[in-house]
């Protein structure tokens, strides 16, 4: 593990690289994760150093105060540019939260990516007003409601990732699982998306109820160098649930 300062704060960040000549990939957690969640894709450094982050209050990163929405949004967006830098990593890839932060960054800030992979997100991430309520008011039902199939992992999922996932954002704590998913619901870059420049892959789990395929489409139509793929047998956490499979998509992509 390594660190970087900046705004007053320590972010957490984990590099692989095992020579490989590509550009290197920062990969972003969605609500709740840490940078473990990318331990995968780590395979992947022999093509490319692969970089993962824990976003403030996540993982080994120190957390801030800031107000869910667009304000926890910039601050998780400062995190990233700050290990982006640190790392000279211009590929962004991003699951759920971290999707949206990428797509943040690529509109909002002056940083020009060489590619963004969007993961299990959307242009908009409206979250259900039932998760919402528990997550103000009962953590441990939404922590639940979140492994039940069909929503992070999918039916034939490996009890040890969900045992995994549930500890960690058990870690993470209520306050700061409940800012992340509310800071998704304010969330919508709806007809901003022809302005992103870099070419973009939207890939998703075929079975993922929590940012369906239709998300992904919409992203690869209205993006203009949009491409869409699906991850077989897979819900929302593709990129545990079916590594070598997402693994495998990512790197064609890339290498074109």
């Amino acid at each position: 593990m390594e660190t970087v300062s900046h705004h007053g704060r320590e972010t957490a960040y984990e590099r692989h690289d095992r020579g490989g000549s590509g550009e290197s990939m920062l990969c972003i957690h969605g609500s709740g994760g840490s940078r473990g969640v990318w331990k995968s894709q780590s395979r992947l450094a022999d093509e490319r150093p692969v970089v993962a982050l824990d976003l403030s209050g996540h993982g080994d990163s120190e957390d801030i105060e800031a107000d869910a929405g667009f304000s926890t949004l910039s601050a998780y967006a400062d995190d990233v540019l700050a290990v982006a830098r640190e790392t000279d990593s211009r590929i962004l890839v991003g699951n759920s939260l971290g999707g949206a932060v990428a797509l943040h960054i690529a509109l909002r800030r002056e940083f020009e990516p060489v590619a963004l992979v969007l993961a299990g997100t959307g242009a908009r991430l409206a979250v259900l007003e039932d998760l919402l309520a528990w997550l103000a008011e009962d953590f441990e039902r939404a922590v639940e409601f979140l492994h039940e199939p069909g929503h992070l992992f999918s039916e034939a999922a490996d009890e040890h990732l969900l045992a995994h996932s549930r500890e960690c954002m058990e870690s993470c704590g209520r306050a700061v699982v409940e800012r992340d998913f509310k800071s998704c619901h304010t969330f919508d870059v709806r007809g901003e998306l022809d302005r992103i420049d870099a070419p973009t892959l939207a890939v998703c789990g075929e079975h993922d109820r929590l940012t369906p395929v239709q998300y992904h489409e919409y992203l690869a139509e209205e993006i203009p160098d949009g491409e869409f793929e699906t991850i077989p047998e897979a819900a929302h956490l593709a990129i545990l649930e079916r590594s070598e499979e997402f693994n495998g998509v990512v790197s064609k992509f890339l290498d074109q």
